[in-house]
């Protein structure tokens, strides 16, 4: 089904109801666009700070310990 179909579908449907329920729909449409919004938001974050240059001054940081400075080792 194509998007315009899937439209008016759901026009037709809305037409067919009464006030309150309509707007339950309404309200419905607003929640997942909201929803859908945030995921887009949060996406865009994570691929900025995976872009992000910030940090890369951890990887070049010197390790100040090794397994030589464990006094108990573990096998698991």
């Amino acid at each position: 089904m194509t998007r315009q179909a899937i439209i008016e579908k759901t026009i037709k449907a809305i037409n067919q109801l009464p006030e309150d329920k309509a707007e339950e729909i309404s309200d419905f449409a607003d929640f997942v666009i909201m929803k859908f919004e945030e995921a887009r938001i949060t996406e865009s974050i994570q691929q900025l700070a995976a872009k992000s240059q910030v940090f890369d001054f951890l990887n070049e940081e010197e390790d100040h310990y090794s397994s030589k400075d464990l006094k108990i080792k573990y096998n698991g």
